[in-house]
């Protein structure tokens, strides 16, 4: 897991200031198709960012409001300092194991003309697949300490960008929304834009706008005021005004930008964890992606055979033996009854004054379970509600180890200020100690932490089939959207596994066992489709035994050696190779329009591979949980041709013989 930097090449443009003739600097990722342009123009700085000669970002400026001053004007720039490297590191948590990559960088020292003299240094970092950028606010001998107002990125697309995006109303959410794709013309001024957000120009050009690293800072928005895109920073709690406060030498989270004319080089880029701090967890090995039952979806369903169902220990065992069974890493303990596991005054699972997550609610004996599961290979999460967690931390998380707990999801997060980031971190680094991994539900995207600390294993910020216990909303139209939005920023939790597929006309909402849109193999393909460490499976263990599919769910695997797209179309279908070891696993979706898909074998080794195909059967639309499964032997120089029905999928595993 160490970082290793070859610095290639150290270039000072000039010892001096730097004067009319020299107010541009300019920027080109390593295979000289993103060009980067930094202009000072009338003592202001500006930015513009073109691909293959076409503009991406016209010119846009840059500025910082801080609670002494505007950091906007009265500017100039110093000597620019260029590097170029080769960055090599490993991810125990990724859609890539292994990672090379090479940028281009600049650091551009920007000092103001008056009697403040601030400085803050612009640094760029190009590649391939797009470029970031970021402000460091350097020490000095006056100020040890600074309160930001306002960070004014701006991003200067051509008003008839096609954009894909979720509105907000506040900085309050879950980040859970239904996605949007109009031009750019028609969104709204002054309203809050979730990233990260798919841009498409005129051109056809793709560009996605997120954040990476981000730590001790404020998320990030985009709101459009003026016709020009610009960010917006969450407020700390209780007023409107501060958006950050630190010490100094500080820095901001990198601005990505990611960038091709080719939308599937966007889902396989490794700019997010590229940008991230190396990792910080120096023991690893405890650390096991996998896969988790989540029976609060289903509704905590039993069989009749099982006496007094409850939260106790014999409708965990129930759930236990079936993951032990069917090799499914993890089960989670969570509520029954719309009670949680643990012991809490409140109402609707929102903490009461005497909530105690180290204490288990009568009839719970978490020792008990935890012990059989480890007896039985399988490991024990839980579900938390952050701030009873987060009131005895400590204590919490010690507990947990004694227990023999391996993780939880900790829900109802809803912020992401800059207070809510650190409190995020601190979860990640004691639960760390404590060998804990963590899953962040109502929580803002991923920011490439899963580098930093390989234990957080998956982030939620997505409204997915949870809603069909209450909804009717969630589909393969709605699922389509989120490998070209949400998932760009990293793993995307998603409720899986429903296998009770009816036709659309057909679904009324049940709270207990579920019913789902699409088909059953659209199902099973978004376990590919999805970037998730930590894959659930959602439904009940009679839902699944000797049903049809069943058998691909049981050997998909959460982590990755690569990730290719092969074929993709934004808003309507994809298809994606994701590599694990010798085998390769294939994940096809669309939207409710059928269609087929063809794409060649040539990313495969040498040699011959046995195909399991899973495909939906001609009758989906009135059995959508029907599938056909074909075994075949094939090697690179085939192809393969998939039929997906409305809203339908296909999964593929290809073993090497």
């Amino acid at each position: 897991m160490k970082t290793k930097i070859f610095l290639l090449s150290f270039v000072l443009i000039c010892s001096c200031i730097t004067t009319n003739a020299q107010k541009k600097v300019e920027l080109t990722s390593p295979d000289d198709n993103i060009h980067f342009t930094f202009s000072l123009i009338d003592q202001s700085v500006f930015y513009a960012v073109s691909y293959k000669g076409k503009t991406v970002i016209d010119k846009s400026s840059l500025s910082l409001n801080f609670s002494d001053g505007n950091f906007s004007n009265n500017l100039h720039i110093l000597s620019p300092i260029f590097r170029e490297a080769d960055e090599k590191y490993c991810l125990v948590t990724g859609k890539t194991k292994n990672v090379d990559e090479h940028f281009k960088e600049v650091l551009i020292p920007i000092e103001e003309i008056n009697a403040l003299h601030r400085k803050i240094n612009l640094v760029i970092r190009a590649f391939n697949d797009g470029l970031a950028f970021r402000y460091e606010f350097p020490d000095t001998e006056k100020d040890h300490s600074f309160i930001l107002t306002d960070e004014i990125s701006t991003f200067n697309f051509s008003s008839n960008t096609i954009v894909r995006t979720l509105f907000f109303p506040n900085y309050t959410s879950s980040h859970e929304g239904l996605y949007h794709t109009l031009s750019l013309d028609k969104v709204t001024a002054d309203t809050l834009m979730d990233m990260p957000a798919l841009f498409e120009t005129p051109d056809h050009i793709f560009a996605a706008i997120t954040e990476a690293n981000l730590l001790d800072y404020a998320g990030m928005y985009l709101s459009k005021e003026h016709g020009i895109l610009r960010s917006k920073l969450s407020p700390l709690p209780g007023q409107t005004l501060i958006k950050v406060k630190a010490n100094l030498p500080h820095h901001s989270p990198w601005r990505v930008i990611m960038i091709s004319d080719r939308i599937g080089a966007l889902i396989e880029s490794n700019i997010i964890t590229n940008l991230a701090e190396p990792c910080k967890i120096k023991d690893l090995s405890w650390i096991q992606p996998g896969k988790t039952t989540f029976p609060w979806w289903n509704g905590n369903v039993v069989p009749d055979t099982i006496n007094a169902p409850g939260n106790n220990f014999v409708t965990n065992k129930y759930y236990i033996d079936f993951c032990a069974r069917n090799h499914i890493e993890y089960h989670s303990v969570v509520e029954y009854g719309l009670h949680e596991w643990y012991s809490n005054d409140g109402a609707g699972f929102v903490p009461g004054p005497n909530a105690d997550v180290t204490k288990p609610v009568p009839g719970l004996d978490m020792q008990q379970v935890c012990d059989y599961a480890k007896q039985q290979g399988v490991g024990i999460r839980v579900w938390v509600y952050w701030t009873a967690l987060y009131k005895k931390l400590d204590a919490a998380f010690t507990q947990f180890e004694k227990w023999g707990i391996k993780g939880m999801m900790v829900d109802f997060l809803d912020r992401d200020d800059q207070e809510m980031v650190n409190i995020q971190t601190e979860i990640l680094e004691k639960a760390a100690a404590h060998h804990l991994h963590i899953q962040f539900h109502g929580a803002y995207k991923p920011t490439g932490l899963n580098r930093t600390y390989p234990n957080e294993f998956t982030r939620e910020g997505t409204m997915n089939y949870e809603v069909n216990k209450w909804d009717k909303r969630i589909g393969p139209d709605q699922d389509i959207n989120i490998p070209f939005t949400r998932m760009l920023a990293g793993s995307t939790d998603y409720h899986l596994g429903g296998f009770r597929a009816v036709p659309d006309s057909l679904f009324i909402v049940n709270y207990t066992r579920p019913l789902m849109m699409g088909t059953r193999c659209h199902m099973l393909a978004m376990y590919v489709v999805l970037e998730n460490y930590l894959g659930m499976v959602c439904d009940y263990p009679e839902a699944y035994e000797g049903q049809k599919g069943f058998q691909f769910i049981k050997e998909v695997p959460t982590i990755w050696n690569t990730t290719k797209v092969l074929d993709a179309k934004a808003g309507e279908y994809i298809c994606i190779a994701r590599k694990h070891d010798d085998d390769w696993f294939i994940g096809a979706i669309t939207n409710h329009d059928a269609r087929k898909i063809k794409f060649d074998l040539s990313f495969l080794d040498e040699g011959n591979y046995r195909a399991e195909i899973y495909t939906d059967s001609d009758d989906t639309n009135i059995h959508p949980n029907n599938l056909l499964i074909q075994t075949i032997d094939i090697k690179r120089t085939d192809s393969i041709t998939v039929s997906l029905a409305r809203g339908g999928g296909a999964a593929i595993r290809l073993m090497k013989k």
